[in-house]
């Protein structure tokens, strides 16, 4: 399972790069370059808004700004300058029609820069309406927050940046630039400092309600797209363990035809004559079966998993010992020219635990030891303890260990010292983490003369159905 190309699970862990070619990359950690950084969206992205939502929060704002200004002009008998209120109106429902019009069909999402365009758009024209009714005077002002709250919600951290940007230039343009506010016989003149203080009030809020939104979200969306990562990497380890087990099924049950082409062609090529034609093919047809059934007999002996409907507790190959499993883990993880050693701890209590070969553990152990194998100088040591309840597993390297800036965040998404660089995403420790917890493991990551990351379970957990078989 090497990929020259997958993402170096070893950088997560902060640690110093250092050259040379990944070995043993699990499958978890390929991915896919995306281009930029890991929290930057790649060219072409699309928003995590339907149209349609966007439609109805659009007409929604049409209805709620026409019922406000005949409000105010025929309930509150105030002067409003109609024609230009209900022209900018109309512009915004006409604009919401050419939406519904060149919408995407069907359930597709909006591309990132058309989305962006639509709310700058709202944000203009929500400028317009509140310039035809006095400005940064007008109580209504307040809602100059909202296409910068939706922004920051759904778009890039730079289209976000740039909306919050137009509005306040907007806001900027209405305290100097407006109609007066529609008031009764005598006209309501704010004093200029507490206009400032309403610019004031809005340009930060801007500022921070969008910066807090927007990094609230995105973080949000990180961890979503990382557990995604992590189901997408266990749903291939687990087809690749079910190719294996349909594999072994195969070979058990075609074993007993070919057991039986062999006893025929052997009495056949008894009773043929030597010299008889027919001689050669029997010989070539008996050399052949017995071939299947060597090559069956190796696929069966490989460790199987539950598929077809077949008993897991029944299977042999899915019980292994705390050091088998360790020894499964790390096949093709650690590179030839680094020692690599599992040592026993002399305190332990008991007899060794057995365990079931799931894929979780499997997967994120083996991460745990490709990080290792990668960053080793000489030798990777993996430290086994347990006792009547506990099990812990700490695997160790004598590389440079792990950098002290980032040593509180390990198994956080998107830690990588190269996140957006050759297609490393910084998933590879998420992942591991992710899938270990899972199955009931606590990890804690340290420095120890190299690098360190213990795995602990409770032993009831870890051997649940896993008795030693008899």
């Amino acid at each position: 399972m090497t990929d020259a190309t997958r993402d170096n699970p070893a950088e997560d862990l902060g640690r110093p790069h250092r050259p040379g070619p990944p070995v043993g990359a699990p499958v978890a950690d390929r991915f896919v370059e995306r281009g930029g950084s890991a929290t930057r969206p790649p060219p072409g992205r699309r928003v995590a808004i339907h149209p349609r939502t966007l439609l109805l929060i659009r007409w929604i704002a049409v209805v709620g700004q026409a019922v406000a200004v005949l409000t105010v002009h025929d309930a509150l008998g105030f002067e409003v300058a109609l024609i230009e209120c209900f022209a900018t109106i109309g512009a915004l429902a006409l604009s919401n029609v050419w939406l519904w019009i060149t919408a995407p069909p069907g359930p597709g999402r909006m591309a990132e820069g058309r989305a962006a365009l639509v709310m700058a758009f709202d944000l203009v024209q929500l400028g317009a309406l509140l310039g035809f009714t006095g400005g940064l005077a007008n109580p209504f002002s307040i809602l100059i927050l909202g296409p910068v709250v939706v922004a920051a919600t759904i778009l890039s951290r730079r289209s976000a940046a740039w909306m919050i940007a137009l509005a306040t230039v907007i806001a900027s343009a209405l305290a100097v630039l407006h109609y007066p506010l529609p008031w009764g016989a005598n006209p309501l003149l704010l004093p200029p400092a507490y206009i400032l203080g309403v610019w004031t009030a809005l340009a930060v809020a801007l500022s921070f309600i969008g910066a807090y939104i927007w990094s609230v979200t995105d973080d949000s969306r990180r961890l979503s797209a990382a557990l995604a990562e992590t189901e997408s990497a266990l749903a291939r380890e687990r087809e690749t363990s079910a190719v294996g087990a349909l594999a072994a099924a195969a070979a058990h049950e075609l074993g007993s035809p070919l057991a039986t082409i062999a006893v025929v062609t052997k009495d056949l090529k008894a009773e043929v004559h030597p010299d008889d034609p027919l001689r050669e093919d029997i010989e070539l047809l008996h050399e052949q079966s017995q071939r299947c059934r060597d090559i069956l007999v190796g696929l069966e002996r490989r460790p199987l998993s539950d598929v077809g409907g077949r008993d897991k507790a029944a299977d042999p190959y899915e019980r292994l010992t705390l050091t088998g499993l360790i020894e499964t883990a790390a096949e093709n993880h650690v590179p030839e020219r680094v020692e690599f050693a599992i040592v026993a701890d002399e305190a332990n209590e008991g007899s060794e635990p057995w365990v079931l070969r799931r894929p979780e553990l499997l997967h994120g152990l083996g991460n745990l030891i490709s990080n290792a194998g990668q960053f080793a100088r000489r030798r990777v040591e993996i430290r086994l303890h347990w006792s009547t309840e506990r099990v812990s597993v700490a695997v160790k390297d004598d590389g440079p260990g792990f950098a002290p800036q980032v040593l509180q965040a390990l198994g956080e998404p998107y830690m990588s010292t190269r996140a957006g660089r050759d297609g490393h995403l910084g998933l590879g420790v998420f992942i591991a983490t992710t899938l270990l917890e899972s199955v009931g493991g606590r990890l804690v990551f340290r420095n120890r003369r190299g690098a360190e990351a213990t795995v602990e379970f409770e032993r009831r957990t870890l051997a649940q159905g896993a008795e030693k078989p008899t």
